[in-house]
């Protein structure tokens, strides 16, 4: 059970014995009721996409490519979207397939608007069908910026990625490139009013700046690529997580295709060394958080 805080506020003393158990037990349900709408929740669905939802109910969807072969909500044939009940935001780092991935149909179905940079959001309609009035908001944006969703519950910063970004064009015909230009990519760093922030690295390679991050926001959690080859190698992931000043580093976007790094072995021994903590999240595991402290898993 989580931990409770307890406020008695004052009252009449009740009359009998039985209307003061009625009282602690309204008190009670009221507390936990308090309790579990102050929880920040973080899911991962394999490979690089995780879902965070806010302590009064919004999602913020990044990367979801949910058909990936790791997401255990998309074996034996399930569709891996029809477990989502609700969306309000996706947020992609670049046009990579295994970073949009189901985005598109995710946004047809939930209504969700797009956060990402202009170029990406431009080609994703055209190329895609991604739905215009939700790619064509004040959530676009760019390096550098920072915007306020959620009603104010969430700030979104969006950071440097050394990487590259392109969208496939399923329409391009026999003399023409099958790739469409993605904008340049990007990290988010997500900030929870009363909750964590947490640092998504995209496919980013290990950069010296990465310390600016660190010391322009409190990472409480890191979400660093460590599968090599088109991004960060374990032991430079590690490397990521002390330049961004992470209390928590957890590793993704392994394990998902035999060219990548397929285990997260390696990252914690460097971690270890490096005295940041480490946590391994299970594809399909939810993480909960009190404020900006981790209180439970599932």
């Amino acid at each position: 059970m989580v931990a409770t805080e307890w406020v008695w506020p004052e009252v009449a003393p009740p009359r009998t014995g039985s209307a003061l158990l009625v009282a602690l037990v309204i008190l009670l349900l009221g507390s936990l009721t308090q309790a579990a709408a102050q929880e920040t929740k973080l899911k991962w669905h394999g490979h690089a996409a995780f879902s965070i939802t806010t302590p009064n109910g919004k999602v913020l969807l990044i990367d979801p490519w949910l058909g990936n072969p790791s997401n255990p909500e998309a074996k034996d044939g399930k569709d891996p979207l029809a477990a989502l009940s609700r969306v309000d935001y996706i947020l992609l780092t670049h046009g990579h397939r295994d970073h949009v991935g189901d985005a598109v149909e995710i946004a047809k179905r939930t209504g969700a608007v797009l956060i990402c940079n202009p170029e990406l959001a431009g080609n994703l309609v055209k190329l895609a069908g991604f739905p215009g009035k939700q790619a064509e908001t004040d959530a676009i944006m760019g390096i550098g910026g920072e915007i306020q969703i959620a009603g104010g519950e969430a700030t979104v910063a969006m950071t440097l990625a050394i990487h590259s970004s392109s969208v496939f064009n399923p329409q391009a015909g026999p003399n023409e490139p099958e790739r469409a230009y993605g904008g340049t990519p990007a990290g988010f760093v997500i900030i929870i009013k009363n909750g964590p922030v947490i640092y998504h690295s995209g496919d980013t390679a290990y950069f010296k700046d990465m310390e600016t991050i660190g010391e322009n926001y409190s990472i409480d959690v890191a979400l660093l690529n460590i599968g090599g080859h088109f991004g960060m190698e374990p032991k430079m992931a590690a490397k990521a997580a002390q330049s961004v000043r992470a209390r928590v580093a957890i590793p993704q976007h392994f394990g998902t295709s035999p060219g990548i790094v397929q285990n997260a072995e390696g990252f914690a021994a460097e971690l270890k060394r490096l005295k940041i903590d480490f946590y391994e999240m299970k594809p399909g595991e939810t993480i909960s958080f009190r404020g900006k402290r981790l209180i439970k898993t599932k």
